[in-house]
């Protein structure tokens, strides 16, 4: 295979709420995608370790990671 270093930076961060409920309502209110941690791993012994954690890509222009992070910020003071 022909590799190349990625060019994003992936960042997993704990959630308040539920990792899901987290995603849908950061999205409807703040229009910023980011993945639910529990799609990341499987379910062993009825626990999932991403489970209550996001992960972010850091893959847009800068400016926009930086309007992203301050309008996460704001939906986490929100709920």
């Amino acid at each position: 295979l022909d590799l190349s270093q990625p060019e994003a930076i992936f960042i997993l961060a704990q959630t308040p709420i539920d990792d899901q409920t987290f995603v849908r309502e950061l999205f409807r209110q703040q229009h910023v995608t980011v993945l639910p941690g529990s799609f990341l791993a499987r379910d062993f012994e009825g626990y999932n370790p991403g489970k209550n954690h996001i992960r972010m890509a850091l893959v847009a222009t800068r400016d926009e990671c930086i309007d992203a992070a301050k309008r996460i910020r704001q939906f986490i003071q929100e709920i």
